[in-house]
């Protein structure tokens, strides 16, 4: 075993054994970050990875740092097109309950699911954000997640929206959550899928490669570490889980003329391509998971 290897299977959900190989060095828009690859899953990690606590901020999120966030307050109408779509989605599931959002940076999604008669609560690592969102009246935790020890059989929704990636010791991660799940409740995860050919084709150059990932996950990975904790029920979206015209409807926040309209059938083009496959696998890397723990 490499050091690497020793490292990660410490964290590793899957099995404990694994070799990890190094793939290669990133070369996109955070050149330089070391790669490795488990053999035996579709499953890839940052590895040595910076301290996570010390990326977040209140530069990240002002958008003054190097790797930054965009701030959604600034664009919070148009946001809330795609955030309203997606809890639309969510209740064709779960219509209502007690609804937990992790990574929930300044309580904007979790704004909108109250409205919509969820009672919430968040989880954010920055005290920035998580200050700014208890102010709102969003019940936040500031802190990581395995800090929060919430009750057992606390949530009948989880989400995790661009946030799985940023967590190190998945092993313990995905214990936690279906601890504080309820049985038939719902967990939401999106992020990269990294069997779609667009992660595949564009390799080192890959634009999902950033300081703050630690671990890049696949659809079968996913769905192979939570069948193991006992989720029954999987549905798949490759693209997005909420209609083309919010996500057209949010990009209008970052317009600045009636050019920028242009960018719409570039946006159009992507979601498509992300309903197709090649040799059973989606063009895209664009993924949501929704998955139902067992009752």
């Amino acid at each position: 075993m490499n050091e690497a290897s020793d490292f990660l299977n410490k964290e590793n959900p899957l099995n404990s054994d694994s070799h990890w190989e190094f793939l290669y060095t990133t070369t996109g828009n955070h050149p330089g970050l070391s790669v490795y690859r488990c053999e035996d899953q579709e499953w890839q990690a940052l590895y040595p990875r910076p301290p996570q606590k010390e990326l977040y901020s209140e530069e990240y999120y002002k958008g003054k740092s190097e790797y930054s966030y965009i701030d959604e307050r600034e664009t919070e109408k148009y946001q809330a097109y795609v955030w309203d779509a997606r809890i639309k989605n969510i209740r064709k599931f779960i219509p209502e309950g007690h609804f937990l959002d992790i990574g929930s940076s300044f309580g904007g999604f979790l704004q909108r699911a109250k409205k919509k008669g969820f009672t919430v609560q968040g989880v954010e690592i920055s005290p920035y954000a998580a200050n700014y969102a208890n102010g709102k009246g969003i019940p936040t935790f500031v802190g990581t997640f395995l800090e929060a020890k919430f009750p057992d059989n606390s949530f009948d929704v989880i989400t995790l929206i661009e946030v799985i990636e940023h967590l190190e010791n998945p092993k313990l991660i995905f214990q936690e959550i279906t601890r504080i799940l309820k049985p038939g409740g719902l967990l939401v995860l999106q992020t990269a899928n990294f069997e779609g050919w667009q992660a595949k084709e564009e390799k080192a150059k890959y634009h999902y490669y950033m300081p703050g990932h630690v671990y890049y996950y696949s659809d079968s990975v996913l769905k192979n570490i939570l069948t193991k904790l006992k989720y029954d029920r999987f549905v798949s979206y490759f693209g997005v889980d909420f209609p083309l015209s919010a996500k057209l409807l949010k990009s209008r926040g970052s317009f600045k003329n009636i050019l920028d309209y242009g960018k719409w059938f570039r946006i159009a083009f992507y979601h498509f391509q992300s309903k197709l496959k090649k040799k059973g696998f989606p063009l895209t890397s664009s993924y949501v998971l929704y998955a139902f723990r067992s009752r």
